[in-house]
């Protein structure tokens, strides 16, 4: 077996471990995380209804600061925050208070917690 296709069965492995123990519903969607090597979504999904809530990603953040100098210079760190901060004010407005954290097949540090700070800073109990 390819080196390639060992290192994708392992990434599913941890992805189905963390998901059999966070399970979304409509109360606590589930906050999922999704990191490339240059952008980080994440979004809040109910598992009962299979349906996503609500999403953000920081491709948006500079099409929301685009007349700002800071958009192009600001860090991946504080992208990942603010995309945090962005998916608890959309859930704020859906009426959700509270999400259940799903790292996914990442370790919890980095720009995967930089997120989760934000959502706290933006009033998700998360």
């Amino acid at each position: 077996m390819r080196r390639t296709t060992q290192h994708r069965i392992r990434q599913e492995r941890r992805s189905r471990r963390v998901r059999q123990a966070v399970r979304g519903d409509a109360a606590h969607p589930r906050l999922s995380v999704f990191r490339s090597n240059r952008h980080i979504a994440a979004q809040l999904i109910d598992d009962v209804s299979g349906r996503t809530l609500v999403a953000a990603s920081d491709m948006e953040f500079t099409s929301a600061k685009t007349k700002s100098k800071d958009a192009k210079a600001a860090g991946r760190r504080e992208r990942a925050q603010w995309v945090g901060v962005e998916i608890a004010k959309r859930a704020g407005t859906k009426g959700i208070k509270a999400a259940r954290f799903d790292r996914g097949r990442y370790r919890y540090h980095g720009l995967v917690a930089a997120v989760a700070e934000g959502a706290r800073a933006g009033g998700l109990h998360v």
